[in-house]
């Protein structure tokens, strides 16, 4: 599949990329929130899975919209559990790592930060887990996942639509990383992606992506850690790699990164 072989549909808040796999549709929602969000409804037979949560309130309440009158099969909250007043009565499915991420751990905090940060344009509220996820296999509305565990949370293999879904990717902007050690768990998952030649990526910050994508990730994670090698603190590697990527988006992200990798 081609990651622009879509078509567009233009809600109040952001736009929707559907892709056309036959059996199986991928509904893309770019929110156009501030932190550049993005949730996927997979839709088989008619019915939906949706992945991952939008967590501010006009988007919570467009995607609501767009999914009025239509049945769905569950939400899977990976690394967004924010967001919780969208499609209350439905079936929200996780795995232990990230009910905790969000109720206790890095993803509580995250939570608490950009609810500070926004206001009452953020939905603070986080979903009530009432499936629980194990390592391997699930079929949610006739949809077939293999669910990895991640030290936060969970990635997704979508066999029946040659996909894969993780947190981050994002080959032309910023994204969290968390130190050298995070940065080459990144490589060898993008890694493992090429060999096994999945047609899109999938993340929760940016359209659907491809191997070329992935190939660019891994030349931004080695130049990220050879810069960090170079530099003394915090402020003078953000400057570096923001002279070598000027066109990148993200900036709160390379915050964030600088401080992981200086403290």
């Amino acid at each position: 599949m081609n990651k622009t072989d879509y078509t567009t549909v233009r809600l109040d808040q952001g736009e929707m990329h559907i892709y056309d796999f036959g059996g199986v549709k991928l509904h893309a929602y770019q929110t156009g929130d501030p932190l550049a969000d993005e949730v996927f409804l997979l839709e088989k037979e008619g019915r939906f899975v949706v992945v991952e949560s939008p967590c501010f309130t006009d988007s919570v309440a467009a995607l609501g919209r767009y999914l009025a009158g239509r049945e769905v099969a569950g939400v899977l909250v990976a690394y967004h559990g924010a967001g919780g007043t969208f499609l209350p009565d439905a079936p929200k499915y996780a795995n232990a790592n990230a009910a905790q991420y969000a109720r206790q751990g890095g993803g509580k905090a995250l939570i608490d930060q950009f609810a500070a940060a926004f206001g009452s344009a953020f939905d603070p509220t986080v979903h009530p887990i009432t499936h629980t996820l194990s390592e391997g296999e699930a079929a949610i509305g006739g949809i077939r996942f293999i669910v990895h565990q991640t030290a936060e949370a969970f990635d997704l293999e979508i066999p029946e639509i040659d996909a894969v879904y993780t947190h981050m990717l994002g080959h032309d902007c910023h994204s969290i990383v968390a130190g050298p050690g995070h940065a080459d768990a990144i490589i060898a998952q993008l890694r493992g992606y090429i060999r096994n030649g999945c047609g899109l990526i999938l993340t929760s910050h940016y359209t659907p992506e491809d191997l070329k994508d992935a190939q660019a990730k891994i030349r931004y994670l080695e130049q990220l850690k050879a810069i960090a090698a170079s530099c003394a603190d915090g402020a003078s590697f953000k400057a570096a790699v923001q002279a070598r990527y000027p066109a990148y988006s993200g900036e709160n992200y390379l915050d964030m990164t600088a401080g992981y990798f200086f403290g």
